[in-house]
């Protein structure tokens, strides 16, 4: 049988042709975006239920899931390399149902925090098995074009994952609601992998569970140069996104009073980067992912600067809110799968272990970087643009060191889109 024409000679079938491939991927990846953004409208609420009285504390709900999420994946990877994907990804969906039923019925404040830690280290499976399966079935400029259309699809979520979660909160009057519509999702992410997605790792790629084995494959992971350049890059990326994300309720709630305008906001700033993705998946193929990701790194820079100097200067409004974080958000959609690739380029035979040490150390750095920034929220947006210019900096002089001082080099000869 002819391999199709989207795979490389060798790959793996994942028992999907490749639109309903890309969805079912982008749905994994959306339970992530679901369990962080689907209850940011719904955070006072929760604190108000909870008697959570200082509105930074509330931040936690978010970052206690992130944390989880992070430290989880360095147990994934080896399991998937291990058992395989379809059990993994299959009971990990199912689990993280089961736990936001749990968080849903939560009454106190440390229940509900214990069950978003625990429903992050379910989640934490997608991130790492998506990354993996793509990667056991594609390579290079085409694994970045994969995860560009995947993620393309994944930021329906958080487009409408705030409207979804104030409209479930109108129509039934409570927040608990919210943690049931995740069971749901869950669920059926859990029937969707375990009746439609074949088996992706080829027997002869299956590691045994020895700490030994999986020691070697991290020092392998953490002594390529690309593969750690990429990743501290990719960190401080999402580190942004964190810092966005778990103070930018409180902008629209305390600074701009305009809370019913926040899933609105949101929605284009993550449109934004959705529309950038889709670019990325018709561009990378011709220019590289090291061209596009660098000229994203450096205009992502010079927005967050802009952006800096409007907030510092007193003049931020809902509107250069609205539009300079969109247009630094469609930075993201370059930045993202082209880093991540590029991370995985030469360990692709460990790609389960690669992909949860690469997971883990980029989701903990970047929950660090978003509780800094979150956690500095003094009723401006300044806090939040300073945060985004000095991480464009970090990456900036990251990708330099990591690229010997020679950027905007192509590494791969250019394919057909």
């Amino acid at each position: 049988m002819s391999v199709p024409p989207h795979r490389a000679p060798g790959a793996s079938d994942p028992g999907l042709s490749f639109r309903p491939f890309v969805l079912l991927m982008a749905g994994l990846m959306a339970m992530n975006a679901l369990g962080v953004d689907i209850m940011l409208p719904a955070l006072p609420a929760i604190g108000k239920s909870l008697h959570i009285a200082d509105a930074n504390q509330r931040q936690w709900i978010i970052m206690i899931y992130v944390a989880g999420f992070g430290v989880a994946q360095l147990v994934w990877g080896p399991l998937a390399d291990h058992f395989g994907r379809k059990p993994i990804v299959t009971a990990s969906a199912a689990l993280y149902a089961v736990l936001s039923i749990v968080a849903g019925f939560a009454a106190t404040f440390p229940l509900l925090l214990a069950a978003r830690f625990l429903q992050g280290i379910a989640a934490a499976a997608s991130r790492v098995l998506v990354t993996s399966i793509v990667r056991d079935c594609y390579e290079g400029r085409q694994m970045a074009r994969v995860m560009s259309l995947a993620l393309m699809c994944l930021l329906a979520a958080p487009i409408l994952a705030p409207s979804i979660g104030q409209a479930i909160q109108l129509a039934t009057g409570s927040w608990h609601w919210i943690f049931l519509f995740l069971a749901l999702f869950g669920g059926a992410m859990a029937l969707a992998s375990g009746l439609k997605l074949k088996e992706t790792l080829h027997p002869e790629f299956r590691r045994s569970l020895s700490f030994a084995g999986v020691l070697t494959a991290m020092v392998r992971v953490a002594r390529e140069r690309t593969s750690v350049g990429y990743t501290l890059a990719s960190a401080c990326t999402y580190g942004a996104i964190l810092g966005m994300v778990s103070s930018i309720e409180q902008i629209f709630v305390d600074l701009f009073a305009a809370p019913r305008l926040f899933p609105i906001i949101f929605a284009l700033a993550a449109g934004a980067m959705a529309v950038s993705s889709f670019v990325n998946s018709r561009v990378v193929g011709r220019f590289g992912t090291r061209r596009v990701s660098q000229s994203a790194m450096f205009a992502f820079t010079v927005l967050s600067i802009l952006h800096l100097a409007v907030a510092a200067s007193g003049l931020e409004t809902i509107l250069t809110f609205a539009v300079l974080q969109a247009a630094t958000m469609f930075c993201f959609g370059m930045l993202g799968p082209n880093f991540g690739s590029m991370a995985m380029e030469p360990v692709g035979d460990i790609a389960g272990t690669a992909s949860s040490v690469q997971g883990a150390f980029q989701t903990c750095v970047g929950a660090l970087i978003g509780i800094a920034i979150g956690q500095s929220f003094d009723g401006s947006t300044v806090p939040l643009t300073a945060g985004f210019t000095v991480l464009g900096f970090a990456v900036i002089a990251i990708v330099f060191v990591t690229e010997r001082g020679t950027l905007f080099r192509p590494h791969h000869p250019p394919v057909a889109s």
